[in-house]
């Protein structure tokens, strides 16, 4: 498999879908008591970034925008997570977070951000 931001879009797309569904089930990873924290709105948020990354990925939208949009999203998470949580474990508008997430979407931030800008968009479906 090339790597072309469809295809980077695709992947992350459905592991955010898995990652938010997850979410909901008890497990030492993602949860309310896991190593990373969410709440029934934090798997939410994943579950919509997958979506949106996948439609990305086979609509006009394009993935090469659906990943610049998620990522400056993310960056904005990031920065916020920062500056609103002082402590580094809460709540940031009704979504569960703490440190360990607030470093993750730093780094879902750099790495969605630098596929949007970096890699081309990859061969236009025939559809």
């Amino acid at each position: 498999m090339p790597l072309t931001a469809r295809n980077v879009a695709f992947v992350l797309g459905v592991v955010f879908l898995i990652v938010g569904v997850l979410g909901f089930a008890p497990n030492p990873i993602v949860g309310p008591t896991g190593f990373f924290v969410t709440n029934t709105m934090h798997n939410l948020v994943h579950i919509i970034s997958g979506i949106f990354l996948l439609l990305g990925a086979y609509t006009a939208l394009g993935p090469s925008t659906a990943l610049k949009i998620v990522g400056i999203v993310y960056a904005l998470v990031a920065v916020l997570g920062f500056v609103m949580m002082k402590g580094g474990d809460g709540m940031m508008f009704g979504i569960a977070m703490n440190m360990m997430d607030h470093w993750l979407h730093v780094i879902l931030a750099i790495v969605i951000l630098a596929a949007g800008f970096g890699i081309a968009a990859g061969p236009r479906s025939a559809a």
